[in-house]
């Protein structure tokens, strides 16, 4: 499908492929929450896990492309390098990875191969404090914007943790937010937060200036339910990660829909892998209705149990104008979708 906007002919995201598989340590994701890619390819996928088995939390490193697992950092834990509360990721112009954590109330910072290097943030409403710091975003400065979850507004710091400026308020009036969770910036420096509880995208200038508001409140085309994280990509088309839906939803520039999934996937290359070694299991999935006929009014129930769909998109980022990525968290894996030709 093609969709004509400006005298540009933007092409539609087609299913691509699936990446990952269920593991509470080691190779694989469990209940991943954001995802980062680095210039060398290198994905880093944050892990939130559970809070009943502290092995799962970590960040997995594998190449994005060849699927190649490198190692896993960032363990659960209070001390230096720890996390417990992991929720967003995101990488500076040297490849340095930032993870916020909103339990800690801090950011953690590791080099590209996962060594600790320091941690800076301090819980609170203040001016520079955190409470329950959610995505994070950099922007072409190298200085950084977090979504402070819990106090309703937007933060900037300098990559350091120097505070910058901060917008927003709680309310559900323009510029305002309820529990926003994620973020990203576009190429022109522009702001777009998944406004959590108001099921809306928002978007700012640099400083924080309120520009437009996007989607509302339902399960329509281009409404919204709980959305928690957003892309841009640089003809301005919206890419939004509708948790409560259960899809991933595509709107133009002007905030108009073009288009939803909810999913497609297919088996991954590392679950080939184990399914080729475990037998049994493989015979017992060749023998089980994957795609069963359902009747439930409850998205979130219908992904429970037909493996193909989102179950739980947490956070959705884009690789360069190419390449989609919707994080699951219940699925533990990466849907990959590619723009069509």
């Amino acid at each position: 499908m093609v969709k004509q906007k400006s005298n540009i002919e933007i092409q539609q995201f087609e299913y691509s492929r699936t990446y990952g598989i269920t593991a509470m340590e080691g190779r694989g994701f469990y209940y991943p929450a954001d995802m980062a890619i680095s210039k060398d390819r290198t994905a880093y996928v944050l892990n939130r896990g559970l809070e009943t088995d502290e092995r799962s939390v970590r960040v997995t490193m594998c190449n994005i492309d060849t699927e190649e697992y490198f190692k896993t950092f960032a363990f659960h834990g209070e001390g230096d390098g720890q996390v417990i509360w992991p929720v967003g990721i995101d990488l500076d112009s040297q490849g340095n990875v930032y993870i916020s954590d909103e339990y800690l109330n801090r950011i953690s910072v590791f080099d590209s191969s996962g060594e600790f290097l320091s941690k800076w943030g301090v819980g609170g409403n203040a001016l520079g404090e955190l409470n329950g710091p959610a995505g994070i975003k950099f922007d072409m400065d190298d200085n950084v914007y977090i979504v402070d979850h819990q106090n309703h507004r937007i933060q900037k710091f300098t990559k350091d943790g120097k505070f910058l400026l901060e917008f927003g308020s709680y309310g559900s009036k323009e510029g305002q937010f309820d529990l926003p969770w994620g973020i990203t910036i576009d190429p022109k420096s522009e702001i777009y937060v998944a406004d959590w509880n108001n099921d809306r995208i928002q978007r700012f200038s640099s400083d924080g200036n309120f520009i437009a508001s996007y989607g509302s409140s339902g399960d329509g085309d281009g409404q919204l339910q709980r959305p928690a994280g957003v892309a841009v990509d640089s003809h301005g088309y919206i890419y939004v990660a509708d948790w409560g839906n259960q899809r991933l939803q595509v709107f133009d520039p002007d905030g108009e829909f073009v288009m939803k999934s909810r999913g497609e996937a297919t088996i991954s290359g590392w679950a080939k892998d184990f399914l080729d070694i475990n037998l049994e299991e493989s015979a017992a999935r060749d023998k089980s209705n994957l795609e069963p006929d359902l009747d439930f009014d409850n998205p979130h129930e219908e992904s429970s149990h037909v493996e193909k769909l989102f179950w739980d998109p947490n956070s959705v980022l884009l690789d360069g104008d190419s390449s989609l990525y919707v994080v699951e968290g219940n699925r533990h894996r990466l849907q990959i979708f590619e723009r069509s030709s």
